[in-house]
């Protein structure tokens, strides 16, 4: 008993072994893996990067003139660089040793209806391709 109070009254004194979050930022680690960064104007729009996407976070809008729109939720993104190693153009995408900032209602993407557009969209834009061929 008398050492735990011993040692109580040492830990009151002696400088904190953690982290002061949130009062100072946390270190970042070594080899951190970042946000996607992408870059509309280096786009080649191959869609590669939406088809090795592990959990979906890429998802890509066909328009009626066949162009297409990138869409990214950096709330599902894993983070693991698939994307990044799978573009063909070099400095398309690329990762940041950026954080997703905290989500709010007003930032965070509908990502269902973003899906639910993304495959309808591709549907469309088969179907009127399947159609130009006939």
């Amino acid at each position: 008993m008398k050492d735990m109070i011993i040692e109580t009254i040492k830990n009151l004194f002696s400088k904190p072994a953690t982290v002061k979050y949130p009062f100072e930022p946390s270190p970042t680690p070594p080899n951190y893996r970042g946000l996607i960064v992408y870059k509309e104007e280096l786009c080649i729009f191959c869609t590669k990067c939406e088809l090795v996407c592990p959990p979906g976070a890429i998802r890509f809008t066909y328009e009626e003139d066949g162009s297409k729109k990138y869409h990214y939720n950096p709330y599902l993104c894993i983070y693991c660089g698939e994307c990044v190693r799978a573009c063909p153009k070099p400095g398309c995408l690329t990762q940041v040793e950026d954080v997703a900032p905290p989500a709010t209602k007003e930032t965070k993407p509908n990502w269902d209806a973003v899906e639910v557009e993304a495959e309808e969209s591709k549907k469309r834009w088969l179907a009127a391709r399947k159609k130009k061929k006939s």
